[in-house]
C-alpha cells in the first residue's frame, strides 16, 4: 500500500487520508496487536474479487494468468479512483480494495471493466462484489485496518475483524455482486507489470501458508500461534523473504510478458508494446551490470527497491505468508500448525514449492513506491486456500 496524498474524496487537500492517519508498525510481530489497528469508517465498503475455480487455471499450469487477474483488480480501483492511498491486500486469485463510499460510481465501474477484461483477455471468470461497512457491522463483525511498513517507501494495510472474510463469503454466496461491463470494455490497468523471472529458492523450499482462527477457538491463542510461525520463518535470512536482497533477476517468462501487454495496450498493438517492455529490460540488465544509471533512474537502486518493498506477509483476518525457508524450518511450521488444528486453535493450508511470482504495480520507476506482489509459483496462496477449504490440492 502506497502512502501517498489523496487526489480526490471528501478530504480537504490538506488533510491526511485514513491511511495516513494510522499508526505505522515496522516488525511484522505487530499483526497480532490490537493497538496497532483502528476500525475503518461507517461509510466505506470494501470491493472485493475473486476468480472462480482457480485451482482448475492452476492444474493447467496458468499461476501468473491467475495472479495478474488477482492483482488486476487493484490496479482498476486504485486507477480508476484517482487512488493511491486507499488499503488493499492481494491474495493470490484474489483482492480486495477499502474506500469512502462517495468513490463508489468509481469503484463499480472499475470492478465491472476488470471482470469483462478478465474473462475476454485471460479467459477467467472473477466475481466481484461491494460490501458495505455498515452491513458488515449489522452482522456483528468488524473491519479494523493498521498500517505495516516494509520500507521507507512503502506500507502495506492489514485487516482484522472478521469482516472482510463475511465479506467475501457473502459475495461467493452471490450477495452484493457487481455485474461485467459491456463487452469490449477495458479498465486502466497502467503500471500493472509483471517483469521478472520465477525466484528460484535460495534455502529449500518456497512455502505459502494461509492460517485462520478456528470457529469457537481462542483469539489469544491464535495470536501467540503466529507469533511462533513468524518466529520461526525468522529464522531464516530477512525473515524468509523470497526476494533477493538485490531484487530479481531480469527476464521473462512468456506468459508474463503476454500478460502485461493484454493489461495496457490493445489487440492490434500489443507486438509493438512487447518490444518495448524487452528493450526496457535489456536496458535495465546491462546498464545494472555495469553499475550505470538511464539518466537519473539507477538500476541497482529500483531492484533493491523491488525487493524492500515487495509483499510477502500479511495479516487480513488471518496470517498469509510466502516465505523461502530451509525444508526443515518448514517441516517445523507444518508441524505446529497441525498441532494447532488438532487442538482447535486454527485451520490452515501450506503449499510447497520451489519457486516464487512477482507481480508488480508501478505508476513510474523514477518513483520508489512501487509495490510488488508475492505468489507462490506453483499455485500458491490458491492451493493453500483449497487445502483449507479440505479440497484436493491442484
Amino acid at each position: 500500500m502506497t502512502v501517498m496524498r489523496d487526489m480526490q474524496g471528501d478530504m480537504n487537500e490538506d488533510a491526511p487520508s485514513f491511511f495516513d492517519s494510522l499508526p505505522v508498525f515496522t516488525a511484522f510481530e505487530g499483526v497480532t496487536e490490537a493497538s496497532n489497528y483502528r476500525p475503518l469508517p461507517d461509510d466505506w465498503a470494501l470491493a472485493i474479487a475473486d476468480i472462480v475455480d482457480s485451482t482448475r487455471a492452476i492444474r493447467q499450469g496458468r499461476y501468473k494468468s491467475v495472479n495478474m487477474a488477482g492483482a488486476s483488480m487493484i490496479s482498476a480501483v486504485l486507477n480508476g479512483t484517482g487512488r493511491r492511498d486507499l488499503p488493499f491486500v492481494f491474495g493470490g486469485d484474489g483482492a480486495m480494495v477499502a474506500f469512502p463510499l462517495p468513490l463508489v460510481d468509481a469503484v463499480r465501474a472499475a470492478l465491472a471493466t476488470v471482470r469483462t477484461w478478465t474473462g475476454e483477455e485471460l479467459g477467467l471468470d472473477m466475481r466481484t462484489a461491494i460490501v458495505p461497512v455498515s452491513e458488515i457491522r449489522l452482522a456483528r463483525l468488524d473491519v479494523r485496518v493498521a498500517r505495516f511498513r516494509v520500507s521507507d517507501h512503502v506500507s502495506y494495510a492489514m485487516f482484522a475483524g472478521g469482516g472482510a472474510s463475511w465479506a467475501e463469503a457473502q459475495m461467493k454466496a452471490g450477495r452484493y455482486g457487481v455485474a461485467a461491463a459491456a463487452p469490449g470494455t477495458r479498465p486502466d490497468l497502467s503500471g500493472l507489470s509483471c517483469r521478472w523471472n520465477p525466484m528460484e529458492s535460495r534455502h529449500g523450499e518456497i512455502v505459502s501458508i494461509i492460517a485462520v482462527p478456528a470457529e469457537g477457538g481462542d483469539p489469544g491463542a491464535f495470536d501467540r500461534l503466529v507469533g511462533e510461525i513468524v518466529e520461526l520463518a525468522g529464522r531464516e535470512e530477512r525473515g524468509g523473504h523470497p526476494v533477493p536482497p538485490n531484487g530479481p533477476e531480469s527476464g521473462f517468462i512468456p506468459a508474463g510478458l503476454d500478460a502485461e501487454a493484454k493489461a495496457v495496450a490493445p489487440k492490434g498493438r500489443r507486438l509493438r508494446r512487447k518490444i518495448l517492455v524487452l528493450a526496457q529490460m535489456w536496458m535495465v540488465a546491462v546498464t545494472g551490470r555495469l553499475g550505470l544509471k538511464i539518466g537519473p533512474f539507477d538500476p541497482r537502486v529500483y531492484k533493491r527497491d523491488v525487493a524492500d518493498n515487495s509483499d510477502f506477509r500479511k495479516f487480513d483476518d488471518g496470517l498469509k505468508m510466502t516465505i523461502d525457508v530451509d525444508r526443515s524450518v518448514a517441516d517445523r511450521i507444518e508441524a505446529r500448525l497441525k498441532q494447532a488444528e488438532r487442538e482447535g486453535v486454527c485451520r490452515f493450508g501450506m503449499h510447497r514449492q520451489n519457486s516464487a511470482l512477482m507481480t508488480c504495480m508501478v505508476a513510474t520507476p523514477m518513483q520508489r513506491d512501487h509495490v510488488h506482489f508475492i505468489d507462490g509459483a506453483s499455485g500458491g496462496y490458491a492451493v493453500a486456500a483449497a487445502m483449507l477449504k479440505g479440497q484436493p490440492a491442484a
